[in-house]
C-alpha cells in the first residue's frame, strides 16, 4: 500500500489520473473509502487524491499529533512531497476544518480552489452563535461514550449521519472504516476539533469555494452550512436534498456532477 511520511507519521493515500488535483480530506475518525465514487468516478479527467490523517483509516497510529493543526502540517507536507500545486482541496466534515486551519498555517498559493461538504465554522455552541451542535455536557457526553461502549458509538454515527438507513454493504464499509481509529485517538481529535472556531478565518478565504449541505438535519442544519457560504466572499451554496451528512455517499453522481462543474468554473 501507498504511503508517504509526513512530519514523522506514515500516511496511508490513494492517488489516480492526471490533471487538475482534487485532494479530498476525511471527516473525523474515516478515511479515504468515504470517496471511493469520487476517486474512482473522476480519475479520468483529473487527478484525484484522498489521504488519511495519522490515528485515522490506514495510516500510522500514531501516540500524538491529534489535532486539526497536526493534521494540516501533514497535509503540507504531504503536498509537497506529491508535488501536488493547483490543487482544489474537498473536505468533508473535519476535512473542511482542516482546508481553513492549512490556509491560515500556509496561505492559499498552492490551492486553486475549495469545497466545503456539509461542515459548519464550528461545532461548537458558542455565546452568539446558533449553529454549533455540541455544548460542554454532550461533549463531555460522547467522550465518555468512545471509551465506555465504542461499537454503540459507532452504530449511533452510522444512525445520525444517513438520510435514509445505509444498505448493509454501506453500513459494514462505515463501521469498518470508523473502527480504525483507536479510542484514545479519538478522544483526542473528537475534542480539538469540536473547540475548532473558523468564523473569523472564512471572511479572508478570497480563492473560490463550494459549499455543500445535505437536507437531512439529523447531524447538522443547512442553516449552519449556508453560515460558511454567507460568510466567505466567495462561495457558492448547494443542497443536496436526499443526502444527510454522507453527500459523497450518499448522492454521489449528483456530487460528482456538480464537483466538475465547480471545477471547470475556476
Amino acid at each position: 500500500m501507498p504511503y508517504e511520511q509526513c512530519n514523522g507519521a506514515d500516511l496511508y493515500f490513494e492517488d489516480e489520473g492526471s490533471g487538475t488535483p482534487l485532494v479530498f480530506l476525511p471527516g473525523v475518525m474515516t478515511g479515504v473509502r468515504f470517496f471511493t465514487h469520487q476517486l474512482g468516478n473522476l480519475s479520468d479527467d483529473y487527478r484525484t487524491v484522498a489521504l488519511d490523517y495519522r490515528g485515522h483509516g490506514r495510516s500510522e497510529k500514531t501516540e500524538t499529533g491529534h489535532t486539526v493543526g497536526q493534521y494540516a502540517s501533514d497535509l503540507d507536507a504531504f503536498l509537497d512531497r506529491r508535488d501536488l500545486d493547483d490543487a482544489v482541496l474537498v473536505g468533508w466534515s473535519m476535512g473542511a476544518l482542516v482546508a481553513w486551519e492549512y490556509v491560515g498555517q500556509f496561505g492559499t498559493d498552492r490551492v486553486r480552489g475549495f469545497v466545503d461538504v456539509d461542515m459548519s465554522a464550528s461545532a461548537f455552541q458558542w455565546d452568539y452563535y446558533d449553529h454549533g451542535r455540541s455544548d460542554s455536557a454532550r461533549l463531555t457526553e460522547t467522550l465518555g461514550f468512545v471509551q465506555t461502549d465504542h461499537a454503540a458509538f459507532i452504530e449511533g454515527l452510522v444512525e445520525a449521519a444517513f438520510a435514509e438507513p445505509p444498505c448493509p454493504e454501506t453500513r459494514a464499509l462505515v463501521f469498518d472504516e470508523v473502527s480504525r481509529t483507536p479510542p484514545p485517538i479519538k478522544s483526542a481529535i473528537l475534542f480539538d476539533y469540536t473547540m475548532r472556531d473558523y468564523r473569523d478565518v472564512l471572511p479572508d478565504i478570497e480563492t473560490p469555494t463550494l459549499v455543500c449541505a445535505g437536507a437531512d438535519e439529523k447531524w447538522r442544519t443547512v442553516a449552519a452550512v449556508r453560515d460558511v457560504a454567507d460568510r466567505l466572499p466567495n462561495a457558492e451554496f448547494e443542497l443536496f436534498e436526499e443526502s444527510g451528512h454522507c453527500i459523497t455517499v450518499e448522492e454521489p453522481e449528483r456530487f460528482n456532477r456538480r464537483l466538475r462543474e465547480f471545477v471547470e468554473s475556476l
